[in-house]
């Protein structure tokens, strides 16, 4: 007899991709700082972010001083270009001059303090020595012309530097102008760095059959310390489910965000999605981004985690887009907005994904930008050979001469807020 056929089970429908803006939000919702602080010597404090502001106790000028070498002088008694005046005193950066005898000029330098009495400096150049150590004045001057004065930098009580600010070089400079030796920071992030696939192995070991090297694990771990952070490298785990809970749990530990490349996909050796939820939970997965689809988010203990692709250029754009936002939340940074910089399409891209927001990999050239001409996500020295990405909208059509919105790979650690610029910008640009 035959058995009926029984019908076939409903194929459950797939969740939208999410948009990036929608999935920065998700993630960084209730994300705070990490809440520990240390003071450290100014000198050492190159890319950690302020943790309290910073409050001048000085003017900045402490005193009004010369822009210019050349002579300080008095502007109502230089009735006419070409007067020649007794040089009374020579003042040099670091000395304190008298006041200024009337009816003659003091000699000063870049730096040196403005005498009493004395409203201009002349430049030297518009100066000539004269007969009996005197100088003629062969340009007049304007009253406060060439003279920095006291406090036009920085006022005493005036907060030199934000908390949150990165500590770039220049940012260094100004804490020391007012004499700040030592600065309190929140502490460095603590990341742990894993890489999932059978198929990896590590440069300087041979390639076996069927092995790649594993590039992600350099690429990652550069971008992590760039970005201030200290990183733990876990190396490579297994495509086996124990092996990888394991590992999030050493991973967890300790750390404050879990970052893994590979095996986010849907294959039956990637087991990332189901070790995360056992181990912890798992919030966000897929973007509507290429490259740049897989994506994990969620926690493991009390550590973040964000799982990538392992693809290399989707792992590096993925990076820019969603860990340095999350590393930028984390540590407290401060974030100035940044816009897409509207350039010349030098090509067109007649085939975009329908769905997806694309990041091509592009350069600027004689004032356009151009396109690597290979943009599939495993060609690892199209991101070694672009200088930015061009952002376009799902379906959007370029035809060269067009204009489209171009984000530079700059900044002072190489990301600067970049990828929360990216997300927060329409597909059409800033």
């Amino acid at each position: 007899m035959d058995v009926p056929s029984q019908p076939a089970a409903p194929v459950p429908a797939r969740k939208p991709l999410m948009p990036l803006e929608e999935a920065l939000a998700r993630m960084l919702a209730g994300m705070q700082p990490v809440a520990d602080v240390e003071t450290v010597d100014t000198v050492t404090a190159l890319g950690r972010v302020l943790a309290v502001d910073l409050v001048s106790d000085v003017d900045v000028p402490p005193a009004d001083n010369s822009a210019m070498d050349g002579f300080a002088v008095r502007c109502h008694e230089l009735p006419d270009e070409g007067v020649a005046l007794p040089v009374s005193a020579r003042i040099a950066a670091g000395q304190v001059g008298a006041a200024l005898q009337p009816g003659t000029a003091a000699r000063i330098f870049t730096g040196a303090p403005i005498p009493e009495g004395a409203d201009a400096v002349v430049m030297q150049e518009h100066t000539e020595p004269a007969e009996d150590g005197h100088v003629r004045i062969c340009r007049l001057p304007q009253p406060g012309q060439n003279i920095r004065r006291r406090g036009e930098d920085l006022a005493a009580g005036s907060v030199v530097l934000a908390a949150g600010t990165l500590l770039t070089p220049q940012a260094l400079g100004v804490a020391a102008s007012v004499g700040a030796a030592r600065l309190t920071v929140r502490r460095r992030l603590r990341v742990a760095l894993l890489s999932t696939g059978d198929e990896l192995v590590m440069p300087g070991e041979p390639l076996r059959p069927g092995a790649i090297y594993n590039s992600n694990r350099y690429t990652l771990r550069g971008l992590i310390e760039a970005a201030g952070a200290h990183c733990t490298d876990l190396g490579i785990v297994p495509d086996r489910l124990e092996a990888t809970r394991e590992a999030l749990r050493q991973a967890a530990d300790g750390h404050d965000l879990v970052l893994s490349s590979g095996g986010v996909s849907v294959g039956e050796e990637d087991h990332l999605r189901a070790a995360v939820q056992a181990e912890g939970e798992l919030t966000l997965w897929q973007l509507a981004i290429k490259p740049g689809k897989p994506l994990a988010f969620g926690r493991v203990g009390s550590a973040v985690f964000i799982g990538l692709p392992g693809n290399p250029v989707a792992s590096f754009v993925t990076f820019l887009l969603v860990v340095g936002p999350v590393l930028d939340r984390l540590c407290g940074r401060e974030k100035r907005p940044v816009e897409a910089w509207p350039l010349v399409a030098d090509f067109d891209w007649a085939r975009p994904d329908p769905v997806r927001r694309e990041f091509l990999r592009a350069r600027r050239q004689a004032g356009r930008v151009i396109l690597h001409p290979h943009q599939g996500s495993g060609v690892l020295t199209s991101v070694q050979w672009a200088d930015g990405l061009v952002d376009l909208a799902p379906g959007q059509v370029v035809v060269r001469g067009q204009t489209v919105p171009f984000w530079p790979l700059c900044g002072p650690t190489g990301l600067a807020g970049w990828g929360a610029a990216v997300a927060s910008a329409t597909g059409e640009g800033a």
